[in-house]
């Protein structure tokens, strides 16, 4: 089976990114990164500020709208789409809701060879990572860094609490081909 999608799920500042840019340079085939990240970034600034869309609380909390809802679940099948014209594409996601978060991935990737990978970091190690990087509200990553995990099921878990990026992108390549 060879693997067409790989799915990254952590906490906010748990590594991801990195992990998908060493993927990137691993994996001997071209891959295609989607990134909730950029998602939420493509997104009008209005619904970056209403009960509609995405708001981010001082404490770290992050609340979703109707709107997010209906235009998260039209990425989803955008990237699916791309999968099956014959993209190989890592999604680094945060399943906010854990299995509830999953299984929308899982619908639209249904027929697809899909690599589900945990990415797990210590709340502090991310919480620091998180006051390195200034762009996230302080708390994000600690509320995050078990919650996105709760019953949520993976072929592969990763630690970068003590694992580089690279370490972690080599423990995960042999599953892809």
């Amino acid at each position: 089976m060879t693997i067409q999608v790989i799915v990254l799920n952590g906490g906010s500042s748990s590594g991801k990114s990195g992990i998908v840019r060493c993927l990137q340079a691993e994996l001997p085939a071209p891959w295609l990164a989607a990134a909730i990240d950029t998602f939420v970034d493509s997104l009008p600034a209005s619904l970056r500020t209403t009960d509609a869309g995405i708001a981010f609380a001082e404490d770290g909390g992050v609340a979703i709208g109707e709107e997010f809802r209906r235009l998260e679940a039209a990425w989803r099948e955008g990237v699916a789409a791309m999968v099956r014209a014959g993209a190989k594409v890592i999604i680094d996601d945060v399943f906010l809701s854990g299995p509830a978060s999953q299984e929308p991935w899982r619908k639209a990737l249904t027929g697809l060879n899909v690599l589900w990978v945990g990415v797990r970091c210590a709340s502090e190690v991310a919480e620091a990572r998180e006051i390195a990087r200034g762009d996230r509200p302080k708390g994000m990553a600690a509320a995050q860094a078990e919650k996105v995990h709760e019953g949520v099921s993976y072929d592969l878990e990763v630690d970068t609490t003590h694992m580089e990026s690279l370490a972690c992108a080599r423990t995960i390549a042999p599953y892809v081909s």
